[in-house]
């Protein structure tokens, strides 16, 4: 299970970033790629163990799991909606990721 999530992961990080890039040309299978990615990117990191108990870091992870699931109503908004809705919802879920992503293993370097 350890060497599962990483692939979902990587795979899934792949994915989401070639349906993002090839969704200006139009081609009509972008959207689901990236969701199906953005979708694999969640589940690898709800899935992921926290190393730490502090408050500090559970606030994080939720916090990265909210953006996780930002990611996945980006791929909604790809879908369902033809405006740029899904790009406002895209930016706010990569800040949020980069955020966590540079905090968290900050915190728990302080243990």
């Amino acid at each position: 299970m350890k060497s599962l999530i990483p692939a979902l992961f990587t795979v899934g990080a792949v994915m989401a970033l070639f349906g993002a890039a090839v969704y200006i040309t139009g081609w009509e299978f972008a959207p689901y790629i990236y969701t199906i990615g953005a979708t694999m990117v969640a589940l690898a990191q709800i899935n992921s163990p926290s190393k730490s108990n502090k408050p500090n870091v559970k606030r994080l992870r939720r916090q990265q799991i909210f953006g996780a699931l930002l990611l996945v109503l980006t791929g909604a908004f790809m879908l369902f909606t033809r405006g740029n809705e899904w790009i406002v919802c895209l930016t706010v879920a990569a800040v949020l990721e980069l955020y966590t992503s540079i905090r968290i293993p900050q915190e728990e370097a302080k243990e």
